[in-house]
């Protein structure tokens, strides 16, 4: 009887530690698929390679920005976003949301980058992130055909229509000072055109490239350019929330491969450094 309990604990403890065995190893096989499907969630298959990329602008900035009949957004701008996102084997998507809105909506998240020829200064650099430049613009001056107007100096005492809150904007406070009441801002820039033909301001300050488009595209307005060296060359360059590495660095990486086979050339139209 004894002989026979005693082999009876023997079957029995040699059947616990297997059931033990089983048990731990069932443990380290579930954490190890675990661990398998964190690395998933977090490797090369996800992330913004696999996100559309909203983009906001304001489309009223011919020729880099602007809509067609259909009420699709084109120009430069979106060519260049084109190249770029194909480069890159991604998605993206462009919406209309105005000028000061897209600076506050790639701020809170609500958009993923801005696009809207945006001037790259030392001061929006300190709340955003841009990418290396794409175009390089100026400054210029809008009057009437028949005004006596001839330089930046002239509009001292005048009335200068300007996009709010943009580098032209910036130009004619430099010029006339941060509080000067005769600086009328406007949500765009061919507003502050249409106040220079209606009477309302003398002259507006405009980027170049969007005032002698303004002009082609309207060759019946009575308007002539004035170019003065009292404005800097700027910089155009895509923006995105400040501290967004991994989509700034993307997008450099786009613009570099399509600067390197010509491509970006060919749409602006410019050689960039």
């Amino acid at each position: 009887m004894k002989k026979n309990r005693s082999l009876f604990m023997m079957l029995l403890l040699t059947l616990l530690l297997m059931l033990t065995a089983c048990g731990a190893g069932g443990e380290k096989n579930t954490t190890g698929d675990a661990g398998e499907n964190t690395g998933d969630a977090t490797g090369e298959n996800s992330g913004l390679k696999d996100k559309k990329i909203l983009v906001g602008t304001e489309a009223t900035f011919a020729p880099f920005e602007y809509m067609d009949d259909k009420g699709n957004i084109i120009g430069i701008d979106v060519d260049i976003l084109d190249a770029i996102f194909e480069e890159l084997g991604m998605e993206y998507e462009i919406r209309h949301v105005g000028w000061d809105p897209v600076f506050q909506q790639v701020q809170n998240g609500e958009l993923d980058m801005g696009a809207s020829g945006i001037t790259i200064t030392d001061e929006r650099k300190q709340t955003f992130d841009f990418t290396n430049p794409y175009f390089e613009a100026t400054q210029v001056i809008v009057v009437t055909e028949d005004s006596e107007i001839e330089s930046a100096e002239d509009l001292k005492g005048k009335k200068v229509s300007v996009q709010i809150n943009s580098t032209g904007h910036q130009a004619a406070k430099k010029l006339l000072g941060e509080t000067s009441p005769d600086i009328l801002a406007y949500e765009n820039l061919p507003l502050a055109i249409q106040e220079v033909i209606n009477g309302t301001t003398a002259a507006a300050i405009g980027d170049n490239a969007v005032v002698y488009e303004y002009i082609k595209n309207n060759p019946n307005v009575k308007l002539k350019v004035i170019e003065d060296d009292a404005f800097d060359k700027e910089y155009y360059g895509f923006m995105v929330k400040k501290g967004n590495t991994e989509l700034l660095n993307l997008l450099n990486e786009g613009l570099q491969k399509i600067k390197e086979y010509g491509k970006l050339a060919e749409i602006t139209g410019q050689e960039i450094e």
